[in-house]
């Protein structure tokens, strides 16, 4: 027990650290917050009823919306809270939590919104089916609840931006800067969200299915875009075997069309990405949290577990997949600065971070005790009549409020100054002592080229990597502290990342050859 006693310590000692004064977005400036709860934000079909009445009904999506009492600034970065609940509602799913109001959901929206953020904790469908009898059944009912989960989680996104196009930004957002945040299954719908850019991205073998027609077994997507609208949620889904879209049972209805669906940066705990093909360059930062032991959500590319059945569903990423991956694109470049002490408001913590995270920005590992490896959720704590509280348990053996809150200490001095940084809110840490050329100074060229291309830089280049584009390292070199280094390799045609480090930072660039 000394070694748990000993990690508590440590992030009870990182919750009580404080920075000299206090910094909108990076401390609580605000003791109060306002909550408008039940706000509908839109109205959509669920399954969840399905098999019952036969049809599709809709459904009112939710939201309960966090404001900071007292507060008078109008144009305020906005936060979308997804919580957990493995895409089934509480307690039928079996699991501890699966409401916008659970213990850690209330907790983590109030902090984020004494700092100044707008933070709406939302619904989104449910609807799956994990004991089905076959593979293929489970991982069909899945990326169908997920498409939809990702459809409300965009729709949430527009009902903002039409709050303030048509209705006097009455909630006092500022829509070019939305950040996604996802708990355990929300972490999967924030992450698709900020992740899949069209339709065919979920066009997948893996996502496809034999269907028996008259002409015999045809292979087709488990997702129709005709089927379940498109990915934003923004057109009819008409289901098999009715011809009139929006007179008769869709899966879709559109909401708030004509207005961007875009985040501009997202926060994973404990979730996981559907494919890792979903992830590109042009994706916002990345930040994740995750117990690499969790028997459920792989921490890396893995299996995802039905709880309770130990049932397999589909391979994904996890959180140090999607990390590593970030990171290789240079989407986390800007969470560099933050690697300086003199930068970062709370070192300490991403020191913690830094012990196992392999070097990854945005990248915390809840790295638990060889007594406990199963405690994959040490930031939840719920009711002793929960009802499910037995099965909570097991993964979270020694759960109380106490322990959750050290955890989300550390969750949330992890976050804010990368958020700041990400969405270059006021005051961002990564604008301090920080040399105003960095972002400018490293230049690839040719590009696109043959393989043969010049790499400069103002600072000193300390090492220089070449990767390929699913970030595998085809060849690393020692640049010496040269401002200006040339790289010759025989390589295939395609997209190429070219990593450099100087002054302990990294930096990305796309390379084409050709």
């Amino acid at each position: 027990m000394k070694k748990l006693y000993s990690f508590f310590a440590i992030m009870m000692a990182l919750a009580t650290t404080s920075v000299s004064a206090q910094t909108r977005y990076l401390d609580e400036v605000f003791t109060d917050v306002n909550v408008e709860s039940n706000v509908t934000y839109g109205m959509n079909a669920t399954v969840l009823y399905y098999s019952v009445l036969g049809q599709a009904v809709p459904e009112a999506l939710k939201m309960d919306i966090y404001t900071p009492a007292g507060d008078v600034e109008t144009n305020r970065p906005l936060m979308l809270f997804f919580h957990t609940g493995n895409f089934l509602p509480h307690p039928q799913n079996g699991g501890t939590g699966g409401t916008r109001t659970d213990s850690s959901a209330v907790e983590i929206c109030s902090r984020f919104a004494r700092m100044g953020y707008v933070v709406a904790s939302c619904d989104y469908r449910l609807g799956w089916n994990p004991i089905d009898t076959s593979q293929e059944g489970r991982v069909y009912t899945l990326i169908n609840a997920a498409y939809r989960g990702v459809q409300d989680s965009r729709t949430a996104a527009r009902f903002f931006r039409k709050s303030v196009a048509e209705m006097n930004n009455m909630y006092g957002v500022d829509t070019t800067r939305i950040v996604a945040f996802g708990q355990g299954t929300g972490g999967y719908v924030s992450l698709a969200s900020a992740t899949l850019d069209v339709y065919e991205d979920v066009v997948l073998p893996k996502f496809t299915r034999v269907v028996q027609t008259p002409n015999g077994p045809l292979p087709l997507p488990m997702v129709l875009e005709s089927v379940n609208g498109n990915i934003d949620g923004t057109s009819w889904g008409t289901t098999a075997g009715f011809v009139a879209p929006g007179t008769e049972d869709t899966l879709c209805y559109p909401n708030h069309p004509g207005y961007s669906s875009s985040i501009h940066a997202c926060v994973n705990l404990g979730g996981a990405l559907g494919d890792s093909s979903w992830f590109d360059g042009g994706d916002g930062p990345f930040i994740s949290f995750h117990t690499p032991t969790d028997p459920f959500a792989p921490y890396a590319d893995g299996m995802v577990i039905v709880p309770g059945f130990n049932l397999n569903v589909v391979e994904v990423s996890g959180s140090y997949r999607v990390q590593e991956m970030a990171n290789q694109f240079g989407n986390n470049d800007v969470f560099a600065a933050l690697e300086d002490p003199a930068n970062d408001p709370y070192p300490a913590v991403t020191a913690g971070a830094n012990l196992h995270n392999n070097g990854l920005y945005g990248m915390y590992p809840f790295v638990r005790p060889a007594t406990q490896p199963y405690d994959s959720a040490p930031w939840e704590w719920w009711a002793d009549t929960n009802p499910n509280n037995a099965n909570g348990l097991q993964t979270n053996p020694d759960m109380s409020a106490m322990k959750a809150m050290t955890f989300i200490d550390t969750i949330v001095m992890y976050t804010a100054p990368r958020l700041m940084c990400a969405l270059s809110l006021p005051n961002s840490p990564c604008t301090v002592n920080v040399d105003e050329n960095t972002a400018t100074s490293f230049n690839v060229y040719p590009n696109p080229n043959n393989g043969t291309f010049t790499v400069q830089m103002t600072q000193g280049l300390e090492q220089v990597r070449v990767m390929n584009n699913v970030g595998q390292v085809v060849n690393m070199f020692n640049a010496q502290n040269a401002k200006q280094f040339e790289v010759a390799m025989s390589l295939p045609a395609g997209l190429y990342f070219v990593e450099v480090t100087s002054n302990g930072r990294k930096l990305t660039q796309r390379v084409i050859v050709e």
